[in-house]
C-alpha cells in the first residue's frame, strides 16, 4: 500500500471512496477538491493499492496557525470492499508524521487531536488505539445521529 498526498488528478477515484463511505453526503468531488485547495490548513492523503485509491484521510489545523496546533481528523474513509484490512489504521499512522512535519515547517508542534464521529461508529476504537482519543462530549442528533467529540491531549508527548 502506498500513502501519499492527495492531488487534483486523484479526485475521480477518491470521490468514489467518499460516495461509498458517506452515502448521505453529496458532491463528493467538490468536497474533496475544496479540501485539497485549502493546503496547508488542510492536509489530504490517499491510500492506494495497485494504482487504485482505496481510502483517504483529511486533517485540518483548527483556529489558526499556532505554536501549539490543535489538529482535527476531519474525515477518513476506506472503500467498503477493503474494510478490516488495516487501511484506516495505516492512513492514520502513515500520515500523522507527515502532519507533524508540516507543523514543524510552520514552527509549530502538535498539541491535541480532535475528531467527531457518530456515537455508534466502531471507528472510535481506532481513534482511541492509534492516537489516544477519548470521548469528551456527545452532541444529540447533530448530523444523521448522535455525534461524539473525541480529544487526544498532549499528543506531542507520544511519538508516532
Amino acid at each position: 500500500m502506498n500513502i501519499r498526498h492527495m492531488e487534483i488528478k486523484d479526485l475521480p477515484k477518491a470521490s468514489l471512496v467518499h460516495k461509498d463511505a458517506f452515502v448521505r453526503q453529496r458532491y463528493s468531488s467538490d468536497w474533496l477538491e475544496c479540501n485539497i485547495n485549502a493546503y496547508p490548513r488542510t492536509l489530504s492523503f490517499v491510500a492506494e493499492i495497485d494504482d487504485s485509491i482505496v481510502g483517504y484521510i483529511i486533517w485540518n489545523q483548527k483556529s489558526g496557525f499556532r505554536p501549539e496546533a490543535v489538529v482535527e481528523l476531519e474525515q477518513i474513509a476506506v472503500l467498503p470492499s477493503h474494510h478490516s484490512q488495516g487501511i484506516g489504521r495505516s492512513l492514520i499512522e502513515g500520515t500523522l508524521p507527515l502532519v507533524k512535519y508540516q507543523l514543524t515547517k510552520q514552527d509549530s508542534v502538535l498539541k491535541h487531536i480532535t475528531v467527531t464521529t457518530r456515537a455508534d461508529n466502531h471507528a472510535q476504537k481506532l481513534y482511541r488505539d492509534t492516537f489516544g482519543a477519548e470521548v469528551e462530549a456527545t452532541i444529540a442528533n447533530l448530523y444523521s445521529a448522535d455525534e461524539v467529540f473525541m480529544v487526544a491531549r498532549n499528543v506531542e508527548l507520544f511519538p508516532t
